[in-house]
């Protein structure tokens, strides 16, 4: 609030803590477009299902703010469950209806995206940002934000950074740290058959059933990985396509591999 009436543009970070790289790009991006910068903290129980790993989400309090001091950020909000949900749950939510909340992760996470925009519009609430970052990883959720806000005139700039990725190619996530050296190994298959999908774009595929069974194929080869979804739509509102697709596509990805359940995604312009 003192910063706000100074004149200062805020900046919000949300994240679940464990914070990397890729939260660490957020980061940077919102010191350098704000005056002052909040980094969230908060593994929020409402966009976890009822056998999720809410419990065991890795949590480094000291590391996180460690990392957000580090790049710059001025504050880091750490909230513990009975601040942000003083009943215990909401009597209030706020929900994206429609099909950007029925598809991909919305299938096999059902209220995860009420849980979401719920905690996320408090936040807001709470922080008072000019502009929120998310990470394209996450590319639904950042779009369903967006929706939010532009649909209830929130008057906050969703910023979506690139997604950040190992040298190896994997999408950088918290939940990495679940997987052992094999399943490690075996995570890579995500990237690999999007990039494959991105070259066989390129060279002038452009038959949406064919591209999808080839991203499939490609990741049944990996024994280790169950496959959750492989889909393709418009980009940024996710419509669906036609069987030719043309413009600018996103290509979403969800495996599990034993405990861990990893996204990734590409967005093409044809």
């Amino acid at each position: 609030a003192e910063a706000r009436s100074a004149g200062a543009s805020i900046g919000l970070v949300p994240t679940m803590g464990a914070l990397h790289e890729g939260h660490g790009s957020l980061i940077r991006a919102a010191c350098a477009e704000n005056d002052y910068v909040v980094v969230s903290n908060f593994v929020n129980p409402t966009q976890f299902g009822p056998n999720e790993d809410l419990d065991a989400y890795p949590r480094d309090l000291a590391g996180d703010c460690r990392l957000a001091r580090e790049i710059g950020a001025q504050a880091v909000f750490a909230p513990a469950v009975e601040e942000m949900y003083p009943s215990g749950t909401s009597a209030t939510w706020v929900e994206v209806e429609g099909r950007l909340t029925s598809i991909l992760c919305a299938r096999s996470r059902p209220g995860h995206f009420r849980g979401v925009t719920t905690v996320v519009a408090k936040l807001f609430n709470i922080v008072g940002p000019c502009r929120a970052y998310f990470g394209q990883k996450d590319g639904q959720q950042a779009q369903v934000a967006a929706r939010m806000v532009r649909d209830l005139f929130m008057p906050v700039e969703i910023r979506i950074m690139p997604i950040v990725r190992e040298a190896d190619g994997l999408a950088l996530s918290s939940r990495n740290a679940y997987l052992n050296p094999e399943e490690r190994t075996a995570a890579l298959i995500l990237s690999t058959a999007l990039k494959g999908a991105e070259e066989l774009m390129a060279n002038g595929e452009r038959n949406r059933g064919r591209i999808i069974s080839f991203i499939v194929e490609e990741i049944e080869k990996e024994p280790l990985g169950s496959l959750d979804y492989a889909e393709i739509y418009s980009f940024p509102d996710l419509e669906e396509l036609p069987e030719t697709i043309e413009g600018s596509i996103f290509i979403a990805v969800a495996l599990k591999f034993g405990r861990a359940r990893l996204i990734d995604n590409l967005v093409v312009n044809l």
